[in-house]
């Protein structure tokens, strides 16, 4: 009785959420328009690096317009920006002039900071937190709130403290989510490789000024100011310019693949989040495993010439998109498998999915649902 009580506390706060943070979509129009957000800015100096002498408003602020000016050479890119100066944006403005532009995509900037010398590059997308370190940076980041007028009234309902409070948050970015983990593949991927920084990984979490868009939507995390070498590559014109260039090469190859094809898609984050509950499971055959590989607006022949040879795949309509799966398993530890060889054949950003009695599920859900089965399996044979 407990846990309904709680469950329904929850769902009722969730809709209170949405209420207060309503949003209305926007009507589409041919031009690609982006949206580039320089985090915090004003009297919100974001994090702090060196003896204070790094600060994160200018630093994001620099990368932002940089992006921009190769993002503007594009005919067919329009950009827009929600600050150009050192000024101070409400959060929740940072998202009506996303919605208001009708764009395509909103890229948030920023900076990491830590009290150890971590060091390396993250993008988040919207959704709910896969462990305690993914919380901490959206409530750090949400913190800025509180600098805003009325706060009260511009998120009423709304606490930071509360993982309970960004169940809300994820709900109204439910559908961008797999072009949102597309875009932040392709960041961290040139991140990666281009740059050659460390990846920490696409993650979800649950940042308020990506749940205001309605679009596909990141939180593009550049590096530590704290780390000693990082927040001086950071600082410098030549890394600054580095990253944005590495961006705007993102952004533009998304650009591409949406209109034609949009190919691998990567979730790391439910990886993360898997590793904190898997146990050893039985087989529970309403529930089933298999391996995204893609996603397509074209409605693709299933034969394994089309997929690097793996077979066999399937093809499930999804809104505007096709996306493609290869295997299919009750066994998670199988569909681990299955995962790792569609990486080494060439579809490195694969990801695990879920299904039960034919519904998508999220993973965590999945596991706990087969070691229910079992439980129960067992107890019965007592």
């Amino acid at each position: 009785m407990k846990n309904n009580v709680i469950y329904i506390g929850i769902v009722l706060s969730s809709l209170l959420l949405l209420t207060s943070f309503s949003i209305k979509k926007p009507v589409k129009t041919d031009v690609f328009t982006v949206v580039l957000d320089a985090g915090h800015g004003g009297k919100d100096g974001g994090n702090l690096g060196a003896g204070n002498k790094y600060r994160e408003k200018n630093v994001a602020l620099n990368i932002v317009l940089e992006i921009g000016k190769i993002l503007e050479k594009q005919p067919e890119i329009k950009v827009v920006y929600t600050r150009k100066t050192d000024v101070f944006v409400d959060l929740y403005k940072r998202g009506e002039i996303a919605n208001r532009a009708n764009a395509d995509l909103f890229v948030s900037v920023h900076c990491n900071a830590h009290t150890s010398q971590a060091y390396g590059t993250e993008t988040f997308v919207l959704g709910l937190h896969g462990n305690k370190q993914n919380f901490e940076v959206a409530k750090k980041e949400n913190e800025v709130i509180y600098m805003e007028d009325d706060y009260q009234l511009n998120y009423e309902g709304f606490d930071i403290n509360s993982p309970e409070s960004m169940i809300g948050l994820t709900l109204m970015q439910e559908e961008y989510l797999d072009q949102s983990i597309n875009l932040a593949s392709m960041i961290q991927k040139n991140f990666k490789t281009k740059l050659k920084r460390k990846d920490r990984s696409v993650k979800q979490a649950a940042f308020i000024v990506l749940h205001q868009t309605y679009m596909p939507s990141v939180l593009v995390e550049t590096g530590f100011l704290t780390n000693t070498s990082e927040g001086k590559y950071l600082n410098s014109t030549k890394g600054q310019q580095a990253l944005a260039k590495s961006i705007a090469s993102a952004i533009m190859s998304y650009k591409s693949e949406i209109d034609e094809f949009v190919g691998d898609q990567i979730f790391d984050a439910v990886e993360e989040e898997v590793e904190l509950v898997e146990e050893e499971t039985t087989a529970d055959s309403s529930v089933l495993y298999k391996i995204q590989l893609a996603a397509s607006k074209k409605s693709l022949d299933t034969k394994a010439y089309n997929f690097k040879g793996l077979s066999p795949i399937s093809k499930e309509k999804y809104k505007d998109f096709y996306r493609y799966l290869y295997g299919s398993t009750s066994d998670y530890k199988k569909a681990k498998q299955l995962q790792k060889k569609a990486s080494e054949t060439g579809y490195e950003s694969s990801y695990i999915v879920a299904y039960k009695d034919g519904v998508k599920i999220p993973i965590n859900q999945a596991i706990k649902a087969q070691q229910k089965e079992s439980t129960a399996t067992s107890n019965n044979g007592r």
